[in-house]
């Protein structure tokens, strides 16, 4: 017989969604093991003691949360989504007849909070994971990827010299306007600050575009070619930066510095930055932050693995100093020898190939900060050589200019042409790589949709927190079998070396 369902709305009814939302379902499981009571005393000096209640830290959190899992980057539309989701609901502490905050709340709490909370969440979720054995420590892979901000470019306007009639004009004008609001470039982004000899160059390369051929599609557009960093600013949003990638169009970025632990993928740093400088200056600091969160976890880095771009002499030195085999591939122009030379590291001097030295003679600086060391031979010498023709036809003597760093330039040079090396790249590609990935394209980070270098740094850091916490939920708490073979292995090697110096000097321990 067939059957037919009539709906009829009732007037009182009995039901929790506690019964409704399965056990094994996602943000079940997420209430049950996210502990976010300490939100209570960490934001009580936010607020004053009177005035309408705020909204709840916890629910602030909850909600940012369920955005980057449902890859939600609107703010009104993640209350929409929200309220609709008996599970979400269930996450939050709210009942079916509840009104949830309104989306401005949202987006003036983001703002309110500092980063140092949004940090302290993401050491604490880290912390899940290494108690879940999901993190080894030793090995640690870095990588970069620009993110959209929330600016076009055409909206950006030329900067003011900072000696013109214009600036003078801007000064009377600010001395007679209202005061600044929040978002107003600050002074700093209005002026150019470029040096001289940098504003030079971008100028010689701009007239060379002009110059050449239009080839490339909007190429003709005369915007695109002449728009910089030095020269040009978003006054919607300082902080962005143009930046370029190799087949893609310029556009106002940020960039993500971030590290994944290489034993499960757990994101064990992560970091916002302006996109115009290089990846190899943020090395350093991401590099300390990096080993403080280790060393709160009782785990120690031991090798650390990177693209070229982090390639830097000042780098390769940093990391022995800290103890760390830095896995970083050498830049394409570095050459581990001289041609037709031959380098006596006790003399620290070169010979060449008429049997002339080449000693050290003075440090030098380049324009954009690089130490290099200066060679050069007697003038007398070359003078009277058979070879000057063809050695320095133009110069009164030669010159050999090599980094300040090259002995750590030619060990990193060997580790990364070593079997091992090669495996350590691999490792790193299958790593860091793939997270980024996710985190673009499931995460909520293909857009930064706040403003400011600060606010882009909470969205990376609850992109990375909701990644850990999924990561965490699938691992289900239990020791995974990678990361606890290599910490086995690692505690027979410390045995084996401590029965090895006991065979050695046995009174040594006496």
């Amino acid at each position: 017989m067939q059957g037919r369902k009539e709906y009829a709305e009732k007037l009182f009814m009995s039901f929790q969604l506690s019964d409704r939302v399965p056990k094994e379902n996602l943000y079940r499981r997420l209430r049950e093991t996210l502990d976010l009571s300490f939100l209570y005393k960490d934001t009580k000096e936010l607020y004053g003691k009177t005035g309408n209640p705020s909204i709840d830290p916890v629910v602030f959190f909850k909600l940012l949360l369920t955005g980057y899992l449902e890859n939600i980057t609107s703010d009104r539309k993640l209350v929409e989504h929200c309220s609709m989701r008996m599970d979400v609901l269930y996450f939050l502490g709210f009942d079916i007849d509840e009104e949830l905050p309104w989306h401005s709340t949202i987006s003036r709490t983001r703002q309110l909070y500092p980063i140092a909370l949004f940090e302290t969440l993401f050491n604490k979720v880290f912390t899940l994971c290494v108690g879940a054995g999901m993190v080894s420590g030793h090995t640690q892979a870095v990588d970069s990827a620009p993110v959209k901000a929330n600016a076009s470019m055409e909206s950006l306007v030329l900067k003011i010299p900072k000696d013109s009639v214009a600036n003078h004009l801007q000064k009377v004008q600010d001395e007679n306007q209202e005061p600044i609001k929040k978002n107003d470039p600050p002074s700093s982004a209005v002026y150019i600050t470029a040096p001289d000899h940098q504003l030079r160059k971008l100028a010689k390369h701009q007239q060379k575009l002009l110059d050449q051929p239009i080839s490339a599609p909007g190429a003709a557009h005369e915007k695109s070619q002449l728009l910089s960093n030095k020269t040009h600013y978003s006054p919607h949003d300082p902080d962005a930066r143009i930046s370029i990638k190799p087949g893609k169009a310029r556009k106002l970025n940020y960039r993500c510095n971030m590290a994944v632990d290489t034993a499960e993928g757990v994101i064990s740093h992560v970091q916002a930055d302006f996109a115009d400088g290089r990846d190899s200056q943020y090395l350093p600091g991401l590099t300390r932050e990096l080993q403080s969160r280790l060393k709160e976890n009782e785990l120690l880095m031991e090798n650390l693995l990177a693209d070229t771009g982090y390639s830097n002499g000042s780098n390769y030195s940093f990391l022995e100093q800290k103890g760390i085999t830095g896995w970083v591939p050498v830049f394409g122009r570095f050459k581990p020898v001289v041609p037709g030379f031959s380098y006596n590291k006790e003399n620290d001097e070169y010979t060449c190939m008429a049997g002339k030295p080449l000693p050290f003679k003075a440090f030098e600086h380049t324009a954009d900060g690089r130490l290099l060391k200066s060679y050069w031979a007697a003038s007398t010498d070359c003078n009277r050589c058979p070879l000057k023709a063809t050695c320095v036809p133009k110069s009164p003597c030669r010159r050999i200019t090599r980094t300040a760093y090259d002995e750590q330039y030619l060990r990193a040079h060997a580790r990364q042409h070593s079997q091992r090396g090669k495996r350590m790249k691999k490792l790193r590609q299958s790593t860091v790589e793939p997270v980024f990935g996710s985190l673009t394209q499931y995460y909520g980070l293909n857009k930064i949709g706040v403003l400011g270098k600060a606010g882009a740094h909470k969205v990376m850091l609850m992109a990375a927190i909701a990644f850990n916490l999924k990561k965490y939920l699938k691992n289900g708490g239990r020791k995974p079998s990678c990361a606890y073979f290599k910490d086995s292995i690692q505690a027979f090697e410390q045995v084996l070396f401590a029965l090895l110096a006991l065979l050695n000097n046995p009174y040594q321990f006496y």
